[in-house]
This record gives C-alpha cells, sequence and structure tokens, in this order.
C-alpha cells in the first residue's frame, strides 16, 4: 500500500511513526519558504554569499528578506566565519513575529553553524525542533533537510535510521522540492552503510542516488553519483569496472577543461591495488597537488591528504 501524500516528520520528538504508519496533518495556511537553492553554489560559499547580498537589496518583503539573511548566515558558515554567521541569525532572530518558515531556517542554520564547528551535541536539538516545527507547517522541504541534517549528529545504525526516515518523508510528499532530496539522501544512506563494511547495501544506494540525479538532469550531481558508485566497486574489488569509470569521468573533464583531484586520487587507488604502483604515482601527485588545497578536507582528513604525498612520491 503506497504511503499518504503528506506526512508529518516521522521521527520528530513525539516519535509519531511508533505504530509503523505515516500520521497525515492538516494542510496549514500562511506564508510559506522559498527555494533559494537556484542562488546556492555550494562549491563557492563566497560568491554565494555576494549573489543573496545583491539579492537582499531588491527584496521588499520583511519575512522574505529575513529568510535571505538565514542564508547568508550559512554562506559565512561554510566558509568557516562562524561568529558572523552567529550574528546575521542573532540580527534575524531580534526582528520578532517570525512567520514559522523563518523560524525553522533559524533553527537549522543555528544547527548547522554549531555542526560545522565541530559542537554536534549541541547542533541535533536545534535541528529535531526544525523538523518538528516544519513538518508541523507542512514545509516538507524543511522538514527532510531537518531530518538529514539530525542524520549528521548520529552514528551508524542512529545515522542510518534518520537518514531513511528523511527518505520516507521525501518520497511521501507532494512537494517536488522535498522529493528532489531524494538522490543526496540516497547518496548519504551509502556512505553511512560504506564505512561499516556493507558495501552490497552501499552499492545499491549510490545506483538509486544515480537514477535520481538522471531524472533531474543535474550533469553535475550525475557525475558525483557516478565517482561514488566507482568507489564502492572499489572496495568490492570490482576494480576493472572502477577503473573504467574513473577514466570514463577524467575524459569528460579533460572534454570540459576541468579537473578533479577525487577522480585522480581514485585512479590512483585503483591502479595501485592493481599492482601497478609506478602508473598510480603520477595521479596521487595530481590529487594531492588539488586535494590539499581545500582547507575542509585538509582540516578534516588530513592522514588522506599525507597518504596522497607519500604514494605521489613527496612524503
Amino acid at each position: 500500500m503506497p504511503p499518504p501524500a503528506r506526512v508529518t516528520c516521522v521521527y520528530c520528538a513525539s516519535l509519531r511513526l511508533q505504530s509503523g504508519d505515516f500520521i497525515m496533518t492538516e494542510q496549514k495556511q500562511g506564508p510559506q519558504s522559498r527555494d533559494w537553492r537556484p542562488i546556492w553554489n555550494f562549491d563557492d560559499p563566497a560568491a554565494s554569499e555576494q549573489r543573496f547580498v545583491g539579492e537582499l537589496a531588491r527584496l521588499n518583503s520583511p519575512h522574505e528578506r529575513a529568510e535571505l539573511l538565514t542564508q547568508i548566515a550559512r554562506a559565512r558558515g561554510l566558509q568557516r566565519r562562524f561568529d558572523e554567521a552567529n550574528e546575521v541569525l542573532d540580527a534575524v532572530e531580534a526582528m520578532g513575529d517570525l512567520p514559522a518558515f523563518v523560524r525553522v531556517r533559524l533553527l537549522l542554520e543555528r544547527g548547522r553553524v554549531l555542526n560545522s564547528s565541530g559542537q554536534r551535541d549541541g547542533a541535533r536539538p536545534l535541528f529535531e525542533q526544525a523538523c518538528e516545527l516544519a513538518a508541523h507547517h507542512d514545509e516538507d522541504d524543511l522538514a527532510v533537510d531537518a531530518a538529514h541534517m539530525v542524520a549528521f549528529t548520529c552514528d551508524g545504525d542512529e545515522a542510518m535510521e534518520w537518514n531513511l526516515k528523511a527518505l520516507a518523508m521525501a518520497e511521501a510528499s507532494t512537494c517536488a522540492r522535498a522529493r528532489r532530496w531524494a538522490g543526496s539522501l540516497h547518496n548519504n544512506l551509502g556512505w553511512t552503510l560504506h564505512p561499516m563494511g556493507r558495501h552490497d547495501e552501499a552499492l545499491a544506494h549510490f545506483e538509486a542516488a544515480l537514477a535520481a540525479r538522471i531524472e533531474q538532469g543535474d550533469e553535475q550531481q550525475i557525475g558525483i553519483a557516478r565517482w561514488c558508485i566507482a568507489r564502492c566497486l572499489r572496495s568490492l574489488r570490482r576494480l576493472d569496472e572502477a577503473l573504467n569509470i574513473q577514466r570514463e569521468l577524467l575524459r569528460e573533464h579533460e572534454q570540459r577543461g576541468t579537473t578533479s583531484g577525487y577522480v585522480f586520487e581514485e585512479l590512483g587507488e585503483c591502479l595501485l591495488e592493481l599492482g601497478r604502483a609506478e602508473e598510480a604515482r603520477p595521479w596521487f601527485v595530481r590529487a594531492h597537488a588539488e586535494l590539499s588545497q581545500d582547507p575542509w578536507l585538509a582540516e578534516r582528513e588530513p592522514d588522506r591528504i599525507k597518504r596522497l604525498a607519500d604514494l605521489g612520491g613527496a612524503g
């Protein structure tokens, strides 16, 4: 039996899914959130911030301006300018009499600042509150966003549970923006399963993510999904298949005049595991040259960066 068209958050404070059935909500009236994703470039939060600042000058609605300010705060948080992000969120909160969708955005972005600054225990209750508030006001897109952020504050099976609940919410929604989360959620499920050694299950989710990305027609995300499949195939020791996909991705980057340190890294790793260490070495050199410049990766995975340097002969 298919799930109903609209659902509440499937795992917020009241745990409304204990019976295993979805609970339908009544349609709420009032202003709704805006989709800011067309303005976003998450690979370049500084440029995104400038676009948001330009858009701010063109808005007359105080509620839209308040919501947009939360996105400016998010862009600053992604640049690790956490104090400045909180200053913007403080200013929004001080406006008072905010509609529900802005209050949800405030909770989400406060949580993201905490999570990104290594305070995930403090972030989790904010994401849970955001999920419950968004679900109560039929902001399906924001409810799924909040639920998927809770998963980032958990580990192992609990992270799996939250991601699966977020996916159920997205698939049960009639909101196109909420349904677009399917690709990201399958990707997250794959990366939750992969370090647990559950590679066959992870591969199934990466393949589902690719199908969702193809349906959405986002070429960049399609490429990322294919990379994830190849990475998982390497863990499954299907090395020739993994290497072929990475070579295809390399050719496509070359045709566009772009590069990817992650593709370079995987070309090296595949060749190394195939016993072709000398052939792998220049790919590790190129991977290190590019990925060592990523401040987030350098901070979070210094051993990975060192491995690339060592395998490339620079260590």
